[in-house]
């Protein structure tokens, strides 16, 4: 089940900031999928519209502190999305952000953000009952428990797998996360929780990662902290990628089948990629592919129910990857001709 629906935005200009996530991202990669015949002709048995969930404070305490999300839901909700949209630099000047172009205060911004953490809890809770389910939305992953980061201001993958734990529907999950950012946030939030297990395959040089690792008092920088499984591939590994994520979910195996696994399924490694931090990853469309569907198929053999997230995805071209992998899948489930993944 893909879950999408044209009125859930996920431009930020009318916010006058200028980092370029497009809403065409979604909306190419569903046009894509409506102009296949065969798909077009069962889309009521793929296509689900509108997101049903409403997420709401207690859901955002089961993962950030108690003072970070009273900063959110109080007058301190502008400066919280400054910082973690990186709008003002070191110097003070605006960064990325035009006010003056807004057509929408910055405030507007966080209802937007609420209804992405719903549609993951129902990509998840769709995920568990029919097995498969993706979200154009989500995949906040660089979110800490008291403060957002990386243009994230909530960990909606952690949200959603503790939101579901609390009704009892699941017990364990995993978080295949193959954004070209290290899942920093996710691996921080659930360190200490044996229940989520994490898998991370990302840029080995560069953000968040272009820091210290240690402060001056020796503390280990949060986004250091590392994920069940780190694989870092660094520039000009590319060619490498495919196979040390293999590698990576066979190790995965060793922790246990989850009940669930959510899959993090940024477009931002992807060569065409207009955000200047991912120059490090440059895979093509068919490797794109290949990875997308590798893990498709580990959980498809596993059993194991797979909520995928589209993440980080930056230009006019990323819908791309999201379009093969979606119309590669939709064909493997319904068993049209064509289909490859299984």
């Amino acid at each position: 089940m893909i879950i999408y629906s044209e009125s859930q935005r996920l431009d930020l200009t009318d916010f006058g900031i200028e980092i370029p996530l497009p809403d065409t991202r979604a909306l190419n990669a569903f046009n894509h999928l409506k102009s296949h015949p065969e798909l077009n002709a069962r889309i009521h048995e793929w296509h689900m519209e509108p997101v049903r969930e409403k997420a709401t404070r207690t859901d955002l305490l089961r993962v950030h502190t108690k003072a970070y999300v009273e900063r959110l839901f109080s007058a301190g909700l502008e400066d919280e999305i400054i910082r973690t949209f990186e709008l003002i630099d070191s110097s003070g000047q605006y960064h990325r952000y035009n006010p003056e172009n807004a057509v929408l205060p910055l405030s507007d911004l966080f209802h937007r953000i609420l209804e992405r953490v719903s549609g993951t809890i129902q990509c998840c809770r769709v995920a568990f009952a029919e097995g498969f389910s993706f979200y154009f939305g989500g995949g906040t992953h660089h979110a800490q428990a008291g403060y957002g980061s990386g243009f994230c201001l909530v960990n909606d993958i952690v949200i959603a797998i503790r939101t579901l734990q609390a009704e009892r529907r699941i017990q364990t999950a995993w978080v295949i996360d193959v954004d070209a950012h290290k899942g920093d946030g996710t691996a921080m939030l659930t360190r200490s929780d044996p229940s989520i297990t994490t898998l991370s395959i990302h840029m080995g040089d560069g953000w968040p990662l272009d820091g210290e690792p240690y402060d001056a008092s020796g503390r280990l920088n949060d986004s250091f902290v590392p994920s069940d499984i780190d694989i870092p591939i660094f520039s000009g590994e590319e060619s490498l990628y495919v196979t040390k994520l293999e590698e990576g979910l066979n190790a995965l195996e060793g922790f246990g089948r989850p009940d669930l696994a959510v899959v993090v399924a940024g477009a931002d490694p992807y060569q065409l990629d207009e955000l200047p931090s991912t120059d490090v990853l440059n895979l093509t469309l068919d490797q794109m592919r290949e990875r997308d569907l590798m893990i498709y198929r580990f959980l498809k053999e596993r059993d194991v129910p797979g909520a995928y997230l589209m993440a980080g995805g930056y230009g006019e071209q990323v819908w791309e990857v999201y379009a093969c992998f979606l119309e590669a899948v939709l064909m493997d489930l319904f068993e049209l001709r064509n289909a490859d993944p299984a």
